[in-house]
């Protein structure tokens, strides 16, 4: 009995602690020494990783989304700086394949930046790619049985929604072109009827995790479904709220915030298969950083009750603090894959670099930071 009181004290205590809010100096200090941290190693990414990321990549991409954010929030101009060296360098093209999301996805920096510096050209290949797309949509089916080929030419991976939607719904705010909201109204709508499930309020991460079990639980996968959560608010950002597209995207938004909150785990992080925390204990920060900035944005537009949701919020942010090294690398970010896997405490990468920068621009809001 007594050891019970001594553990149920011990567990009271730990969420106590989990449950602390930051201030908001203290945010933009962590913040910043991530930022800065993967500033100083970016040239690391081309070559010190299993498969080398080129800087038009995903995983940069990702990055940049983040690294905006805190550039919008920095007392200097050295990160937009350093964005815009990156845009200039590439011509502000997007990456090789032109049909796949997440070659599309570095559109979401050049918008950025265009809106930063009002300069035309930095938007100018963007739009000319979107446009081919759209008068030339890919035909392909969304099933990846026997589709191998051309399987990634259409949003068939729950990934590309945060890839890919965000700069069509940019470019359909930026210009006022019905085009751009009409294909990704299109896309997105295919891709949700078929990778979302009902029941969990969760996407698969593609057809092949449709029906499939790990240790009897269906495998949603953190990451894949943060990439969702992340490019719902990116996208809702861009819309009218009273919208029928924006309250499309809401209703999914709002399914998917009250899931997540059941499933957070008492550490403050989402296991790497989110059912299944029983099977992944590990840390993840990636998929933590984009709940947590998803979660906190919502509070934060008032959609979300502050009461209820921003416990689990001020839980995520201090657990993923608490795996910043003392260089400012954050830990425990899973490395590049398609399901739940592993991650270690001195793992890092620069898709959650980014996540966790989204977080901060918004924790720090909800903190009182202006």
């Amino acid at each position: 009995m007594k050891k019970s009181i001594v553990a149920l004290l011990a567990l009271f205590l730990s969420l106590t602690v989990l449950a602390q809010q930051p201030t908001a100096a203290e945010v933009k200090k962590d913040m910043k020494r991530v930022a800065d941290w993967q500033v100083a190693h970016f040239q690391d990414c081309f070559s010190n990783f299993r498969r080398p990321h080129h800087p038009l990549d995903w995983t940069n991409a990702a990055l940049y989304v983040g690294m905006v954010k805190w550039a919008a929030m920095a007392d200097d101009a050295t990160y937009w700086e350093w964005l815009k060296g990156i845009g200039e360098q590439h011509e502000y093209k997007l990456y090789k394949r032109r049909y796949d999301a997440d070659d599309q996805a570095v559109g979401q920096m050049y918008v950025a930046l265009y809106r930063q510096y009002d300069d035309k050209k930095m938007l100018a290949p963007t739009i000319k790619e979107m446009d081919y797309v759209y008068y030339h949509p890919a035909q392909t089916a969304l099933q990846w049985e026997g589709n191998k080929a051309m399987r990634r030419d259409r949003w068939s991976w729950c990934d590309a929604l945060f890839m890919a939607p965000p700069v069509w719904a940019q470019l359909y705010n930026i210009t006022g072109d019905e085009r751009y909201l009409e294909f990704l109204m299109r896309e997105y709508k295919a891709t949700t009827d078929f990778l979302f499930d009902k029941k969990e309020k969760l996407y698969y991460r593609d057809q092949s995790y449709i029906g499939k079990r790990d240790g009897g639980h269906k495998v949603f996968w953190a990451r894949g479904n943060g990439w969702v959560f992340g490019g719902l608010v990116a996208v809702m950002n861009e819309l009218d709220p009273k919208s029928k597209e924006y309250k499309y995207f809401l209703k999914i938004y709002k399914k998917m915030a009250k899931k997540l909150i059941e499933i957070q785990t008492p550490k403050g992080h989402w296991a790497m298969s989110l059912l299944a925390d029983d099977i992944y204990p590990t840390p993840e920060t990636s998929g933590t950083a984009f709940y947590t900035y998803g979660l906190a944005w919502g509070i934060n537009q008032g959609i979300l009750k502050k009461e209820k949701y921003e416990p689990a919020v001020m839980k995520a942010w201090n657990a993923m603090s608490s795996y910043i090294t003392k260089e400012g690398k954050l830990g425990y970010v899973q490395p590049v894959g398609v399901a739940p896997g592993q991650a270690w405490p001195d793992k890092t990468e620069v898709y959650g670099t980014g996540a966790f920068l989204s977080a901060g621009s918004e924790v720090y809001k909800l903190v009182g930071g202006e």
